[in-house]
């Protein structure tokens, strides 16, 4: 840094003040916030009490359904049923009526199916209410009944309608007689609301923990709280704009969940990583607080920009799946990520200039101001320059073992064990099962021009996967429609192979659907879209980092090092929830598969968390590059300058993501184990160990650029002048 010292007034540090240094945009947009706080205040009084307003009705207005591949054979199906066929299609409601005591011919049994039934005739959301039937909705023991519901709503309003009914339903029990909804809009309805209630339950636990380990790495309370100021102002922004998002298209309750996980996790990465960059500008230099924040916004605010930019990137990639409930998901992470990287850019340097010396207010004995270089981290740096093969042979090693169970991982759409055992969706689910045979619970509907409809009910008699097939159904719009009955579970694959086999010997103009066969679309949809997804993430966040490092071999390096990290992630997924490992110490049931959107989805926030450490280690050591083109300086420096800040970051999300796995539902556990782990093995094996490491053995040649290429790319630098 080239500043020349001025007789000027001490900044409050105690140190004279020094000339401003010259800063990029980046800088500048740091100096004038620092400058203008009142301005940058009021912005944001305005952002949070305009879209604060909102905030409150989102939990409300968002969706429960959406887990579907738009333009499927089965949506259409569903559709056509619905207009046709009086709402009786897969978004239905089932209630089950049943007794273990009692058939459909004793009185208590009559009368509470009479009950159920004027219940459901009642509400707003039901088009038709169809009385149980020998044969078709009638037990061979007569112990169980089935009264169905037509929908008279689309399938998000029919969840929201199985919300308020289940209770209700349930409470019409009596004489030994139980009634439980269950169908898709029944498990739909249990499942988010297990899950909310088990991610709520999570971030209870993990807020203190978070508050814990942060004021651990800050050493200071004033500064540990600035992370917790940027996350609930995007989350608040956040939920706001989703409420507004809801009244043009559907918008899934996780999109919620998600948003709140990574606006916590994002905020307090940026935090720390700009935090820290001011206390060491500030306290170990003699800069005044306005300097010391444009210089903190010109190299630590460029790389959380790069890094903010590659989280988006990754998410919007997952907008390739045509899959409501998906960019839904997508939209919400976005949208948090988009308000806490602007608040980190503008709310944040305005509040350390204005806080200077008092960033450090209540702080701990040990907390060193102006210690931006760890000691500690250089040293580890150093011995990484001098035994490169051993520390990276293990870190490979290691990863590659943890990698391997990957290449058998099975995936599917979630069973009915992701409902917890005592809702009601559940029981009657497994009361169905157990009086009418396995399949009877993922009915498969054939619709069919009714000239086809015999032909049609032939075939799926002849195939060796169907178990029943139901009296033919007439309909409107000259359609007729076939019920066929499977002989399996609905998440057992050997469903799917029949649906696939029906499709192919189905004579043209025949739909099938039903909810197991929407399940078994939007598997394919997944299957087929995950190497686009992880393609599409893969080149752009290879681009962007070739746009900020200006190093091709660096930001391959990069990319296939985070990638790797991300495979051993999903090896030690596969070992818990595929072949059951931990499950008694986790609480759950093994499925046998891991959930079919956790490849495609999960693997979409890895790399976005991952790059988020790469960013903050490269542009370090770009940082130290620049300066000294020493590759042994840009090495070690880059640890030390970053290595604290991506330690207490990674563990603060480990914590996070790991307070999800002891929640009850198995979703929540999925998405907090491979993520947690995923953070784990990137910082300490890749960002500490394995890149550090490649920046070693490469040398000079990390930070070769072709001359084609240098006058195309702009001349970014992480450093100021």
């Amino acid at each position: 840094m080239s500043a020349v010292a001025v007789p000027r007034p001490a900044n409050s540090a105690g140190a004279p003040i020094e000339r401003p240094p010259h800063v990029g945009p980046i800088g500048r947009l740091g100096r004038y916030t620092a400058t203008h706080l009142r301005t940058v205040l009021i912005g944001w009084l305005v952002v949070a009490l305009g879209l604060g307003f909102f905030a409150p009705r989102v939990e409300k207005a968002l969706s429960g359904a959406g887990w579907e591949a738009s333009g499927s054979q089965s949506v259409q199906a569903r559709q056509l049923v619905e207009r046709n066929f009086a709402g009786l299609g897969s978004y239905g409601l089932m209630s089950v009526v049943y007794s273990p005591t009692q058939t459909v011919t004793g009185p208590a049994f009559r009368s509470v199916v009479a009950r159920v039934e004027q219940t459901l005739r009642s509400n707003s959301a039901v088009r038709t209410v169809v009385a149980p039937t020998p044969g078709l909705s009638i037990s061979p023991d007569g112990h169980t009944a089935i009264v169905q519901a037509g929908a008279a709503r689309d399938p998000n309003r029919m969840v929201a309608a199985a919300d308020s009914l289940k209770g209700t339903l349930h409470k019409l029990s009596a004489g030994g007689v139980q009634v439980n909804l269950s169908g898709a809009a029944g498990m739909w309805s249990d499942f988010n609301a297990a899950n909310r209630s088990a991610m709520l339950k999570s971030e209870v636990i993990s807020w203190p923990v978070t508050l814990g380990i942060m004021l651990l790495a800050f050493g200071s309370l004033v500064a540990a709280g600035l992370p917790l100021m940027l996350t609930m102002l995007g989350l608040l922004a956040a939920a706001g704009s989703l409420y507004l998002g809801t009244q043009i298209l559907p918008v899934s309750i996780w999109a919620m969940n998600f948003a709140l996980m990574f606006a916590l996790a994002l905020g307090i990465d940026y935090a720390l990583f700009i935090v820290m960059r001011f206390r060491g500008a500030f306290f170990g230099s003699r800069l005044d607080a306005r300097e010391a924040t444009a210089v903190t916004m010109d190299t630590a605010g460029k790389a959380v920009l790069f890094s903010g930019v590659t989280v988006l990137i990754s998410l919007t990639a997952v907008m390739l799946v045509p899959s409501p409930a998906f960019r839904s998901m997508s939209l919400g992470i976005m949208l948090a990520v988009i308000f806490v990287l602007a608040a980190t850019l503008t709310l944040l340097p305005a509040a350390l200039a204005k806080l200077g010396p008092k960033v450090d207010n209540l702080s701990l004995p040990w907390a060193h101001s102006g210690e931006h270089r760890s000691p500690r981290f250089a040293a580890w740096g150093e011995r990484l320059w001098r035994h490169p093969v051993r520390y990276g042979l293990l870190a490979v090693v290691l990863l590659t073992v943890l990698a391997a169970p990957v290449l058998s991982l099975k995936t599917s759409m979630p069973s009915i064990k992701v409902v917890p055992s005592s809702d009601s969706s559940r029981i009657g689910y497994g009361q169905v099962q157990a009086s009418m045979g396995p399949g009877a619970t993922g009915p498969l509907q054939l619709l069919t021009p009714a000239g086809q409809a015999a032909t049609v009910a032939q075939i799926a008699k002849s195939d060796p996967g169907v178990a029943q097939v139901m009296p033919t159904q007439p309909g409107g719009g000259g359609l007729a429609l076939v019920t066929a009955i499977p002989r399996q579970d609905p998440s057992n694959p050997a469903v799917g192979a029949t649906i696939e086999r029906l499709r192919a010997h189905l004579p043209a103009g025949t739909l099938l659907g039903g909810a197991v066969a929407e399940n078994h679309d939007l598997q394919h949809v997944l299957s087929a879209k995950t190497p686009l997804v992880i393609g599409v993430v893969m080149g752009l966040g290879f681009l962007l980092l070739l746009f900020a490092l200006q190093a091709p071999l660096l930001a391959a390096a990069g990319v296939l090092t985070s990638l790797l990290a991300t495979a051993a992630a999903f090896g030690v997924s596969k070992w818990i929830f595929q072949d059951g490992a931990l499950h008694s110490l986790l609480g759950f049931q093994p499925q046998g598969f891991l959930d079919a959107w956790g490849p495609v989805f999960f693997f979409a926030m890895i790399f976005a968390i991952s790059m988020d450490y790469t960013m903050f280690l490269l542009s370090s050591a770009k940082e130290h590059w620049d300066h000294a083109h020493n590759a042994k300086d840009a090495m070690v420096g880059g640890i030390a300058h970053s290595g604290r800040v991506i330690f207490a970051a990674a563990a603060v999300m480990v914590a996070v993501f790991f307070t999800f796995a002891i929640s009850g539902p198995l979703p929540p556990k999925e998405m907090g184990i491979i993520l947690g782990v995923a953070v784990l093995l990137d910082a300490a094996l890749i960002r500490l160990l394995l890149l550090p490491v490649l920046l070693r053995v490469m040398g000079a040649r990390a930070w070769y650029l072709p001359r084609w290429a240098r006058r195309i790319l702009p001349d970014i630098r992480f450093g100021h002048s």
